[in-house]
């Protein structure tokens, strides 16, 4: 288990945020970016759904063997 000082060491301080955007700008443009980001958020929004129907699927699965016990 990482204890919190790793956890910290990590992270990206302010700087290596400054770096990581130029490069981000260098290696896409800044006509990708917006392209970029909306392809992020559909997947971030597939998955999210996807794991809210893995969610509703196990509490029905298991309303349903609470059903079955009780019968």
């Amino acid at each position: 288990m990482l204890s919190n000082s790793t956890f910290l060491l990590a992270m990206p301080g302010g700087s290596e945020w400054i770096i990581i955007v130029i490069a981000v700008l260098i290696m896409f443009g800044g006509r990708k970016i917006p392209e970029f980001m909306r392809g992020i958020g559909k997947g971030i929004r597939e998955f999210n759904d996807a794991k809210s129907n893995v969610k509703k699927e196990i509490e029905e699965g298991i309303q349903e063997k609470d059903k079955q016990q009780v019968n």
